[in-house]
């Protein structure tokens, strides 16, 4: 549920009916006292908040839902008339997650919003485990069999993108794309190399490394 905080009601319809057609559900409120309200029942995902606003402005409002606990966790963006380099500082200095300057496009809106979501989701498992093969994401370390195995960064990439898709079966291509980057220009066979060498660092592990003939590898536990 994203909340949309906006006095100009063609505004704030157009915000909503974007929002709802991107797959987002979505309320809009016309000030402060709206917001605190609906907050009192639900607990939105994202907020967008315009400093403009009658009785209390954005930035009064952002300070507020900063220093209680239940809301303190919600991102917000700040919607800001175009030009107010201030107003950008002041939002962000008071906690604000990412800020539009008026007029924006609801496309620009979006975007954001998935972005601010992103940074603020939960993080990431930190340990990947498969049958006798741990990899810990926050110290970059990896184990096999209960020992601790030294990889370069491309051979730990390219295993933790086999231990995040257990079963998945990944072309050539699609490795080279995924580890080296869309730009790297290679050939598949630097694929192989490295393949082989995780195989080898991984030791009986290794053999968790399928070759799909003709296609590409995966990776999944023995039985």
């Amino acid at each position: 549920m994203i909340f949309c905080v906006e006095d100009d009601n063609s505004i704030r319809d157009l915000m909503i009916y974007t929002l709802n057609a991107s797959g987002f559900e979505a309320s809009g409120f016309s000030d402060g006292e709206q917001l605190f309200e609906a907050l009192k029942e639900k607990k939105p995902e994202l907020i967008i908040l315009d400093i403009m606003l009658p009785g209390e402005d954005g930035i009064t409002i952002l300070k507020k839902l900063r220093s209680h606990g239940n809301t303190s966790d919600i991102p917000v963006i700040m919607a800001t008339a175009k030009g107010t380099e201030y107003d950008k500082v002041i939002g962000l200095d008071s906690g604000a997650d990412d800020y539009l300057a008026k007029p924006f496009g609801m496309m620009e809106m979006v975007s954001r919003i998935k972005a601010v979501l992103r940074r603020s989701s939960p993080k990431q498992e930190k340990l990947l485990s498969m049958g006798e093969l741990e990899l810990n994401l926050s110290e970059h370390t990896v184990t096999s069999s209960g020992k601790r195995v030294q990889l370069t960064l491309k051979e730990f990439d390219m295993l933790r993108l086999f231990m995040e898709n257990p079963g998945r079966v990944f072309t050539r291509e699609q490795l080279l794309s995924g580890i080296w980057g869309t730009d790297y220009i290679g050939e598949t066979r630097t694929v192989d190399v490295h393949i082989g060498t995780l195989r080898t660092k991984l030791g009986t592990c290794g053999s968790y490394i399928e070759t799909v003939r003709g296609v590409g590898y995966r990776m999944e536990a023995g039985i």
